[in-house]
């Protein structure tokens, strides 16, 4: 019933299996026939591509090109493009095989992205991809006019698919037509149909298809999608209305799909919403293929015959469904082995958040609430939805209406998702601008040092709740009374985040829900980053002050709690200027402390730690902004203005404030730098490769300030000293 168990098991194997799978893809991507193997290993690499969470090369070697179809081509190109963007690089030398990698997979595909995708890929991809040419115009014209593919293709389609035509027929075309020409017989089937499907022989068209190769039917269909829109364009400039000629796709499509289904949905799909610089292709997919009721029953039928979406919960032998319920028209094996085999509907799991994802580029809103809405029962059954969810919400920040974000936010099970309380009051905020206040904040970060930190005195540092992670962790002074279960090892719950492909950890669920509602809220990033570096900032003499407070009242005097005078020598004039009031960092410290179990000290430390933590989830774009942020509070800092200070007092102050947060704690102007200093220490050691600027050349342009700025930087990209009592250090 432990589910992070047997996450844990199998977690780590998606990368070998899908180095076995492509073995066998590039085994039988070019053998005639055995099309069932081949589609259903294609699908399975799909998922297992858009699974991984990293950069990954597609031959070892690095050298040749790729081994994938060019289905899969085109998957591990958006794959990269999500990954760079929302989790960044694992490892450094990852960046070396970056540019072969594409290099390799762009040496087979046939055309590259349109302008409104590429502006949301990362620079790296996109500025490679930027000059490429696109071979769909040399399609084109090579249907047109270079090897008179047009006229040899179409007599030769009479030949083949007239109601007439001679059976024998079908293995001298296969026999003896070029491989140049092959390509085109899907699209010179469409020529022939013209909207009457029952013109043709389709019994005919199937048996060629079912004995070409499975790479040349991918190849028919990308190229007959690209005839298909060039022709409606040919003829809207003849002054053909767009309806008929809608009307003829559609009655093409469904005599290829849904009739005789001799054509896979899913490659079909992919082939279409590749061509979204057309304006007719999104059109097609949503009018003609996501909205028909036949797709829609197959999805219906899927959800009805399978048991809940947490099946792997479940003890026992998985039941699958019967094959000839998931065939649908066809028989199974091999009576009519059509060229598309198995469940349309399962194969539509990975292709359904792609349409989405090439919706949300075109500005396509509606268009992409309504697949949602039709098709969120059916995406329960998608074995990353919670990453998918993530991830589109990280990909397209800043991008997305409130509206389409719940609709995505739907997606998942929302019962069993840890969401702060006040969470939907938040994203139901009519401003576009709106920020939450302080305390939603404050409490997000609480609940993290709650349900994910560490306990300070957990000597095995599992860090682990129970199955419940809406509860709080109980008090460290407390006797934990109930077993805790999870992972089997450390090593598992402490694994870095960009290494965890879905939630499969109690804890890692609670700190990606975290993630899913900073990118859920309607405040922009430099809001959000500014909100919590104000938490960073003040945690500590907000604490402490109020801790001091309670004891001052029970005591009657507050003299016996005061810590002892900093070594940063800071004044009355330093402190007075910008010590923090209690309410600053919009805590109820008293009741924070009280629910937490720690010392105000220890919490404060855990805090930051949670800050840097959380940020390290989250886009590249709020690590830019927390260091501008870090950079102007640095600037702001009196140890940089005030040219009055001696330099031993100098150097005592940023040396304790830097390297020891029990005496920043007791200077603010220290606190500020210090606990700015350890939240981006945090969020270093839990982030891909660390880009950090030189904040020692933006802190002064004079040579006394720009040592001071040497130093600072230094310290600030150093890590954490191992003497830091109380402060919990990275396993």
């Amino acid at each position: 019933m432990h589910s992070g168990n047997k996450y844990i098991r199998y977690h780590g194997k998606s990368k070998a299996l899908m180095y076995d799978v492509t073995k066998i893809i590039s085994m039988i991507k070019g053998k005639r026939g055995d099309h069932r193997l081949f589609r259903l290993a294609e699908n399975l690499c799909m998922n297992l591509i858009l699974s991984i969470r990293d950069c990954f090369p597609v031959r070892k070697e690095l050298k040749g090109p790729s081994e994938f179809t060019e289905t899969l081509n085109r998957i591990t190109i958006i794959s990269l493009a999500i990954t760079i963007k929302t989790r960044g690089i694992a490892e450094v030398d990852q960046t070396l095989y970056l540019q072969p990698l594409l290099e390799q997979i762009m040496a087979t595909c046939q055309h590259t992205w349109s302008e409104k995708t590429m502006r949301h890929f990362p620079p790296l991809i996109r500025d490679f991809l930027m000059g490429r040419m696109n071979k769909r115009l040399q399609a084109i014209q090579a249907w047109q006019q270079n090897v008179g593919a047009e006229t040899t293709v179409i007599n030769q389609c009479k030949q083949l698919l007239s109601p007439t035509a001679d059976p024998t027929y079908v293995m001298t075309y296969i026999s003896h037509s070029f491989p140049q020409h092959r390509q085109y017989l899907c699209a010179g089937a469409w020529m022939l149909m013209s909207g009457h499907p029952e013109s043709i022989n389709n019994t005919n068209l199937g048996r060629v298809l079912r004995e070409v190769s499975p790479e040349e039917v991918t190849s028919n269909i990308y190229t007959m999608v690209d005839v298909l829109l060039h022709q409606i364009q040919v003829e809207l400039q003849h002054g053909v209305p767009m309806q008929d000629l809608l009307s003829k796709a559609s009655a093409n499509i469904t005599s290829l799909i849904w009739t005789h289904e001799l054509l896979p949905l899913d490659i079909l799909l992919l082939a279409l919403i590749d061509r979204d610089d057309d304006p007719c292709a999104l059109r097609i997919v949503l009018n003609m293929l996501l909205e028909r009721q036949e797709l829609q029953q197959r999805v219906k039928m899927f959800c009805t015959n399978r048991v809940s979406p947490d099946y792997w919960l479940n003890s026992g032998i998985y039941k699958r469904v019967d094959l000839q319920k998931a065939l649908g028209n066809h028989l199974s094996w091999k009576d009519r082995y059509p060229t598309f085999f198995d469940d349309i509907a399962a194969r539509l799991l990975p292709v359904i958040p792609l349409i989405v994802y090439r919706l949300v580029e075109n500005d396509a809103f509606d268009a992409a609430d309504r697949v949602l809405a039709v098709y969120s029962p059916f995406l329960a059954y998608h074995p990353l939805r919670f990453t998918f969810v993530r991830d589109i919400l990280a990909y397209f920040h800043g991008h997305l209406p409130s509206k389409l974000i719940v609709r995505i936010l739907n997606v998942l099970d929302i019962s069993k998702i840890p969401f702060s309380d006040s969470f939907p009051q938040q994203i139901g905020s009519s401003s576009s601008a709106f920020c939450p206040p302080q305390e939603y904040f404050s409490t997000l970060i609480l609940g993290i040092v709650n349900n994910v930190i560490p306990p300070l005195n957990s000597k095995s540092k599992m860090g682990i709740i129970g199955e419940n992670t809406s509860s709080m962790r109980p008090a460290p002074n407390k006797t934990q009374t109930s077993s805790q279960s999870g992972p089997t090892s450390a090593s598992d719950v402490h694994r870095v985040f960009y290494q965890n492909q879905d939630p499969g950890t109690s804890t890692q669920l609670f700190l990606e829900t975290a993630v899913v509602e900073i990118l859920s809220l309607p405040a922009t990033a430099s809001q959000i980053v500014a909100s919590l570096v104000q938490i960073v900032v003040h945690i500590q003499p907000t604490l402490i002050q109020s801790n001091n407070g309670l004891q001052a009242v029970s005591s009657g005097t507050g003299q016996g709690s005061v810590p002892p005078t900093s070594p940063s020598g800071g004044s009355t004039d330093s402190l007075s200027t910008s010590r923090s009031n209690p309410s600053s960092s919009g805590i109820n410290a008293s009741n924070f402390i009280s629910k937490s179990g720690y010392s105000c000290q220890q919490l404060s430390c855990l805090i930051i730690q949670a800050c840097g933590l959380l940020l390290a989830q989250l886009p590249l774009e709020f690590h830019m902004l927390l260091y501008s942020e870090a950079s102007r509070i640095i600037k702001d800092c009196w140890w940089l203005t005030d040219g009055k200070r001696s330099h031993k007092e100098l150097e005592s102050a940023v040396g304790y404030a830097l390297l020891d947060p029990s005496w920043a704690a007791q200077d603010s102007t220290s606190t500020a730098i210090g606990t700015v200093r350890f939240s981006l220490t945090f969020l270093q050691t839990n982030k891909p490769v660390p880009v950090l600027p030189l904040l020692g050349a933006e802190c002064g342009k004079s040579d006394k300030r720009k040592a001071k700025g040497d130093r600072l930087h230094t310290a600030l990209t150093s890590p954490p000293p191992p003497s830091m009592e109380g402060f919990p250090k990275k396993s």
